[in-house]
């Protein structure tokens, strides 16, 4: 049986190292960042950079968790007081 993880090289902060995760959080954190006109590279150095203990495989994994559960969209509504509305952004 295949894993379902995936072991996966990026580039950040100028050092080559390797992630492990799902193909859908792979999917998802491509797509973050193509949301926000920025490369994986750069969300993933900002992740890196912004936790405090754990793998950089599980805050990866709830950055994104972080990200869709209180989407761009729903943080600005928040932001003006909508009621049901959390201002709190993921990481990067």
């Amino acid at each position: 049986m295949k894993s379902p993880v995936v072991k996966r090289s990026i580039v950040i902060a100028g050092h080559k190292t390797s992630v492990s995760l799902e193909d859908q959080f792979w999917d998802a954190l491509k797509e973050i960042a193509s949301s926000r006109r920025s490369t994986l590279s750069e969300i993933v150095a900002s992740i890196d950079s912004r936790r405090n203990q754990g793998n950089l495989s599980s805050a990866i994994r709830l950055y994104v968790l972080a990200y869709f559960r209180n989407p761009p969209g729903a943080r600005e509504a928040g932001e003006h007081g909508e009621k049901g509305m959390s201002a709190r952004s993921p990481i990067a």
